[in-house]
């Protein structure tokens, strides 16, 4: 079976030199090359959107490709398309490099000048790779399209503020529109999303820690499957497995989960790890839950303040939501975004605790009433993050913005393009 092979080059001369020798590899097709780095996360999911069997077996990313840095370019396609082997080309072939390659998700680096051996030998080393890891992800009976869902996080100012709920809730929205909804609790040490769910089970985000290729057998062991039909991936029982959950391994969690679910919403807790900032990172929309008053909007302004400064995430890529909301509170919204410098969320959750309190206290908060006024506005905020499925007519009418205008929500595009 040929290996297909996309080169990725901006520089023509670059282009005509690796385009020659790849199409003298033995067993080669050369794919028509790319020429930025946008133009090659389209082309590929292009590609899986059909099957993950049209995708390339492997991509070789040339150093001077643009707009995307080269290793961020490799990390992106390394998280949304993991049966892609890409290969680095450079002309600083150290070790220094080499590490920062591997860390990005490369799985090989080559030299120039281009030598015939050396690139047939990586070429042929990573084509064999993905064609394992296709083979490992199709056993369990799914397979990942690493076309990728929408991945949300929800972090709190303080503690105390709302977020596992709004987490929830939010899940519940999108898997209740019938998008296939994946809740994960991030919240390492003290996450509670079992608590609000009334779920005992043994697996947890922990057991997925230590697994370098996840594939969709170990992944439906790890995953409890809640009676509303939503999927769950828990914080471990025991608050100490959480330091097991590393920046990298829940970079790669969460790029399993994305290529699996439509919807991925990450409950990250108010203490933000490695693993947290990771998941933030990743994030097509990442949301901070404060309530109207001093301490928490401080410590919303904290956090966003080292999100910035740690480029974790930029200020105008957060999203407040402002919870327990009153009309008749000092601080309102408007001054919430002014003192964060962030977007706030259009929707506010009313502070109406007293519908809350029995389905909290019993573990049972996907059963809230629907007339809830709390229930209403966080699945309300659901629909203004474009979580849940639009109706057809509203496609139809031109209703739905999700792929344009998001209101009052700040979504960070990948680079191809509660109470």
């Amino acid at each position: 079976m040929p290996t297909r092979i996309l080169p990725a080059v901006g520089d023509a001369d670059a282009v005509r030199s690796i385009t020659t020798l790849l199409s003298q590899l033995p067993d080669a097709e050369p794919v028509a090359p790319v020429v930025d780095s946008t133009q090659l996360v389209d082309t590929l999911a292009r590609l899986a959107a059909e099957s993950v069997d049209d995708l390339p077996e492997v991509v070789v990313v040339h150093e001077r490709i643009g707009p995307v840095p080269a290793l961020e370019l490799i990390r992106e396609v390394a998280l949304r398309f993991p049966a892609v082997g890409v290969i680095l080309v450079t002309s600083d072939p150290g070790p220094g490099l080499f590490q920062a390659a591997m860390d990005y998700g490369a799985r090989g680096l080559v030299a120039l000048p281009l030598s015939y051996e050396e690139l047939a030998s990586r070429v042929q080393a990573v084509a064999q790779w993905s064609v394992g890891v296709r083979r490992h992800l199709g056993s369990g009976g799914d397979v990942f399209t690493g076309v990728g869902g929408t991945v949300v996080t929800v972090g709190g100012a303080k503690g105390g503020v709302g977020a596992t709920l709004t987490a929830v809730q939010l899940a519940l929205a999108a898997q209740a529109s019938g998008r296939s909804t994946v809740l994960v609790d991030m919240d390492l040490q003290a996450g509670d999303i079992a608590s609000y769910l009334d779920v005992q089970f043994r697996r947890s985000v922990a057991d997925l820690a230590a697994i370098n290729d996840i594939s969709p057998r170990v992944l439906a062991d790890a995953v409890f499957r809640h009676d509303t039909g939503l999927a769950l991936l828990l914080a471990p029982g025991e608050g100490e497995r959480g330091e097991e959950v590393t920046d990298r391994a829940a970079r790669q969690i969460v790029s399993a989960l994305r290529s699996r679910y439509e919807v991925v919403v990450i409950d990250c807790g108010a203490q933000l790890g490695g693993a947290g900032a990771a998941a933030v990172e990743m994030a097509d929309a990442a949301l901070l839950v404060t309530t109207p008053d001093v301490v928490a909007v401080r410590g919303a302004k904290r956090a966003v303040r080292m999100w910035d400064r740690l480029q974790i995430r930029k200020a105008e890529e957060t999203t407040v939501v402002v919870n327990r909301h009153t009309r008749g509170t000092e601080i309102q919204p408007a001054l919430i975004q002014k003192i964060t410098g962030t977007p706030v969320a259009g929707t506010t959750v009313p502070a109406n605790f007293k519908e809350l309190q029995g389905a909290v206290d019993a573990g049972r908060v996907h059963e809230l009433d629907a007339k809830s006024t709390v229930k209403q506005a966080l699945w309300a905020l659901a629909g203004e993050l474009r979580l849940v499925k639009a109706p057809e007519a509203d496609h139809r009418k031109g209703g739905g913005r999700f792929r344009g205008d998001r209101g009052s929500v700040s979504f960070r595009r990948r680079k191809d393009g509660g109470g």
